[in-house]
């Protein structure tokens, strides 16, 4: 049997929040949500139409064709779901200093 040098294995509680819309635009958000402790307090954001996952934070609803190129969307489809998540998202928390 193969041996792994893990980095890390750690089990945690985590909360889940799936949410599905529409925006303007007609596509449909059907994404799941994960708070954890772990990323700086950054969402775990699943579009589980396409299985991508990205580790989101407000910065990187700043960052300008981050959310386009994760989630293969169109510039107004991204406007939709950074309006979206700005809501969700909060603030970031350095908890490993």
């Amino acid at each position: 049997m193969q041996e792994f040098d893990y980095l890390y294995d750690i089990r945690e509680d985590t909360t889940t929040r799936f949410v599905s819309f529409v925006g303007n635009s007609m596509k449909r958000f059907d994404l799941a949500i994960t708070s954890s402790n772990r990323f700086y307090g950054k969402k775990l954001v699943t579009d589980i139409q396409l299985g991508k996952t990205a580790i989101i934070g407000p910065d990187d609803l700043d960052a300008e064709g981050y959310l386009e190129y994760v989630f293969q969307l169109t510039e107004e489809e991204a406007e939709e779901l950074t309006e979206f998540l700005s809501h969700v998202v909060g603030t970031v928390n350095f908890t490993d200093i």
